[in-house]
Parts: C-alpha cells; structure tokens; sequence
C-alpha cells in the first residue's frame, strides 16, 4: 500500500473535514502519498483529484463540511462510469480508498471491492442511522445545533405562552428529533417510527396550559408525513402541517421553525473530532494490514471494524426504550 484517495459522498456532516485530516496525516506518518478526490464517486469517475499533504488539511479539524465537496453520482450506479472510477484509480496509482460517508457510499465501495479496489469505509451522517456503530460522525453535532434552537426557543415560547412546533432532519429515521428533543425536554417528539395520536396531542396540550405551563415544545422528524424524496420534503413540510392543525384544534397561538441544513453546519464537537481522529487513522491501518470492505464505527467507547455488507445491508433501529421514556415524561 503506496498511495491511498479520500473521498467524501452523500450528504456532508460535521467531522467529515477531521476524519479527512486523520487518514492524511496517519498515511503520511506511515510512509504513504495521499490523493484526495473531489465530489465523491463522481470526481472519482472525472478523475478530479488533488495530492493531499499535511499542509492541504491544516486548519480544518474545526470546519465542518468537507474540502472535498460530495456530490450523487448517477454515472456510478452503472457498470461503465465504475469502470471508469476503477480506471482512474489505477492511472493516479491509487491501491486502496477511503470513503467517508452513509450506506449509499459503502455500496459504492462495495462495488470497487468486487472489481479489485480495497476501500475501507467511515460513518458519517447526521442521521446516524449506519448500522452496527454507536455514533456517526456529524450526529452529536446536529444533536447540539437542534438542541441549542430548542432552548433558543423555549425561552420566547415561554414568554409569549405559545406552542411551537420544531421540524428537524430525519427523512426516514427519529435518530435526530428522538435525542435532541428529550435532551431538549420537549412534551412531544413524532419520529418515522412511532405512530402518533395528533388528537391526544392536543388535549395534552390543553391540559397542561390548565395545569399552569406556559408553552409546549413538540420536535418533528421530517419523514414523519412519510415523504420519501427531498423535493417531497422541500414542499410539503410536516411541520408547518402539524403545527396548522395544533392551532386549530387547541386555539393556542402555534409557531413553526423547520432547522433545514443549519443542523449541518457548524464546528463539529469535540466527541466528533475525536471520533473523526480514531476513525481515520484505524481506516488507514486497515489498508495497511490489506484488509478491504471494512468499516470502522464505534460500540461504548471502543472503536470497532465490521464487514461492509454487514453494515450496508440494514440501516440502525431506533432506541424504542429511550421513545417510551420520552413518551411517559410527556404524561406528567
């Protein structure tokens, strides 16, 4: 293993820029050149490329976003555009890849493996919904970010003694609404993966302004209207659709925020800085060792490597007993 490309694919996450930095750096140490390839699968097909140094990723462990830029390749789902991915890496002289990103990227891996190219493969997505690890990168950002306009507002809900209705990122997973929204204290949280009662909602509602509370805070995972393409989520957004019915049916003053792609940006913390360091440099030890359709995650505080396919073939399942306790805080 002489040289070894980066690239990053699907949809940024903070951490994506220090897991880049990590595998520069660690190959660097030992002994490799660097390559990295910009706009995912798609730079990789164009052979739009650049020679990483330390240099190159000075300055960016805080940046989110990724200096790569990442991009959806229709080209890479065919044969022919990943011949040509193949044939690019074997004219840069690249023997193996580091892929940063979803399930979608490791299918892609998945693929230059079957055609001879070793890809190792590091989770990152705020949605954390990569099987087998703990954490992926960029999640415990976007909890943070979620959690911060949560609090942000509270404090006017309370001041005004409104409802308010928070839409956060999560087209087909709660990942996202479930941690942030009870880290959040939030009276309601509606995820792609419970049913809700909007009717019992309400009446919660209502009894509590009985009671004496001066607003209500319900977080919403985007899927929940069950859309399943981002025009669909673009247009038709569920928060504003349940909180148009809140109001109508419990005579509340209802405010909508839909956090849309700010949950993507911002410095990464430093649990994702850390993870993004561990994940590099295990992901350049792999190629190293000759090992390929790997990736590297993380279970309690220990980092882990399971078989790509086995990740790839299943997307995390929401921690029930966490909703159930969310569920039960919202009763009191």
């Amino acid at each position: 293993m002489k040289r070894i490309g980066i690239l990053t694919s699907g949809g940024d996450a903070p951490g994506m820029n220090a897991a880049i930095r990590a595998v520069t750096r660690c190959a660097i140490y030992n002994g490799m050149s660097v390559v990295g390839v910009n706009r995912g699968y798609q730079g990789l097909i164009d052979g739009d490329m650049i020679d990483m140094t330390s240099r190159t990723v000075g300055d960016i462990i805080q940046r989110a976003g990724t200096i790569l830029r990442s991009a959806r390749s229709q080209e890479f789902m065919t044969e022919a555009g990943r011949r040509k991915a193949l044939d690019q890496m074997v004219k840069r002289g690249i023997d193996g890849l580091v892929v940063i990103g979803g399930d979608g990227t490791f299918r892609g891996a998945r693929a230059l493996v079957d055609m001879g190219a070793p890809a190792v493969g590091i989770p990152a997505t705020i949605d954390n919904d990569i099987a087998l690890t703990d954490y992926s990168l960029g999640f415990d950002t976007a909890v943070n970010t979620a959690l911060d306009a949560i609090t942000k507002i509270r404090d006017t809900a309370s001041s005004h003694g409104r409802s308010n209705v928070i839409e956060v990122m999560g087209r087909d997973t709660g990942h996202l609404a479930l941690a942030a929204g009870v880290a959040g204290g939030a009276e309601y949280i509606l995820i792609p993966e419970a049913p809700y009662d909007l009717d019992a909602i309400c009446e919660g509602i209502r009894a509590g302004y009985k009671r004496g509370k001066t607003h209500s805070i319900i977080v919403v995972a985007e899927g929940v209207g069950g859309y399943h393409s981002p025009e669909e989520l673009y247009h038709e957004s569920i928060g504003f659709k349940i909180g148009d019915a809140v109001q109508e049916r419990t005579g509340l003053e209802t405010r909508v925020t839909v956090l849309g792609y700010i949950q993507r940006g911002g410095a990464p913390t430093a649990r994702d800085r850390l993870l993004a360091t561990m994940f590099g440099c295990k992901a350049v030890e792999l190629l190293m060792e000759g090992q390929a359709a790997r990736v590297v995650g993380v279970v309690g505080e220990e980092i882990k490597v399971f078989d790509i396919d086995e990740v790839a073939a299943t997307r995390k399942k929401v921690d029930m007993d966490l909703y159930r306790l969310a569920v039960l805080l919202s009763k009191v």
